[in-house]
């Protein structure tokens, strides 16, 4: 029987593993600008750069099923370290070639992190599982805020070659996970025993909750990437410095932060479908103004909204009552990164052909197809 209770400790501690594994993937976005500049590319070889870090997430499913077997909290443990030490290598990288492969490890370690993970969370939440998701979001959100700041800050002080420095801070990361995760309970099965032939009878069964679900990150992603992958270079383009450029995507992430605190508990409270119309609603509309005004509090809402959904998501993937959770949570992540991965292939080229300015009303209007998903959404589990 599942533990019935909300277990702090195991949830804040897999939360924090969040937070130290995801402060490393953030450093691209910062560092982006300072790419294109040493490597001379545009912005869709800026994508590609993006992609290798995504494109490893394909590979989630096969990933899921080594965890529903095994139930491997090294993967949680280990990830942070390898995460870090991959991303602050960058500023040492002499081509385009070495940043692709180092983008590609920290993408495999990526996805051996987060398709276990809030499987964990799920069996330390309890009957509380939103609220354990919106914890998890939580590390995940706050570390795409102190990212551009710590890494921005290590180029200040050591230039863009020396950020390697930082790459202790992940290791003793991992260390500090290993004390507290070595005793996680994998004797037993993170789920319900498999049966012969689940894997078929669950995606022919969740088939089109999956594909409703892929239509709403499709639609959000082109916004969302334009502004998180983005925005430092478009405010750079506009004469702005590395330091308000980094502050500026720390702000939209911050804000972020809030959104995911609270909209996993909102969404017990009031119901997943009406937590993503409203996140769907606020996030197009508070685009559209910040486009006009570009204004930096614009700007904070519109992280609320934007980055709130994640929780949500993965709390209603949780609510399908599959006996493979594990493998369903991998084919979700499976879904978002891969088609996040894609999407910003269209954002690169529309970048350079049209502009980072008509490129951003694009994926506006694109995300108002986010409405009528979210209204499918729930539906399309049973």
């Amino acid at each position: 029987m599942q533990n019935k209770k909300f277990q702090k400790d195991k949830v804040f501690t897999l939360s924090f593993a969040h937070l130290a594994h995801d402060t490393y993937s953030a450093f691209l976005a910062p560092l982006l600008p300072l790419l294109i500049e040493k490597l001379g590319i545009s912005l869709f070889m800026s994508a590609i750069l993006d992609v290798a870090r995504n494109v490893p997430a394909l590979l989630n499913p096969f990933f899921g099923l080594i965890a529903e077997k095994t139930g491997v909290k090294y993967f949680v443990i280990l990830t942070p370290a390898i995460t870090a030490i991959s991303m602050s290598l960058i500023g040492l990288a002499p081509s385009y070639s070495v940043v692709f492969i180092l983008l590609f490890v920290a993408g495999i370690s990526a996805a051996l992190f987060h398709v276990p993970s809030p499987t964990m969370i799920k069996e330390s939440s309890g009957e509380k599982v939103g609220t354990g998701m919106s914890f998890f979001m939580v590390g995940g959100e706050l570390a795409r805020t102190l990212g551009p700041l710590l890494v921005t800050a290590g180029v200040s002080w050591w230039g863009f070659e020396g950020i390697y420095k930082l790459m202790p801070l992940g290791i003793i990361a991992s260390l500090f996970l290993y004390i507290k995760l070595k005793d996680f309970d994998t004797n037993r099965p993170l789920q319900k025993p498999k049966e012969k032939g689940d894997t078929q009878r669950v995606l022919k069964r969740f088939t089109p909750f999956l594909s409703v679900l892929g239509g709403f990150i499709l639609f959000q992603s082109a916004m969302k990437r334009a502004l998180t992958l983005y925005l430092p270079v478009y405010l750079i383009g506009q004469g702005q410095s590395l330091w308000y450029a980094g502050i500026s995507l720390s702000i939209l992430q911050g804000f972020g932060v809030l959104g995911t605190m609270f909209s996993g508990n909102i969404s017990d409270r009031i119901g997943r479908k009406n937590t993503l119309l409203i996140a769907s609603i606020g996030s197009a509309v508070f685009m559209a103004i910040f486009i006009l005004t570009q204004h930096m509090a614009v700007l904070a809402i519109l992280g609320l909204f934007l980055l709130s959904t994640g929780p949500v998501l993965m709390a209603t993937v949780q609510d399908t009552n599959s006996n493979m959770p594990t493998f369903m949570n991998s084919m979700y992540m499976s879904i978002n990164f891969g088609v996040s991965s894609f999407v910003v292939f269209g954002v690169g080229i529309l970048g350079d052909m049209l502009g980072l300015h008509v490129t951003y009303i694009i994926t506006n209007i694109l995300a108002l197809g986010c409405i009528p998903m979210a209204l499918l959404l729930v539906k399309s589990i049973r």
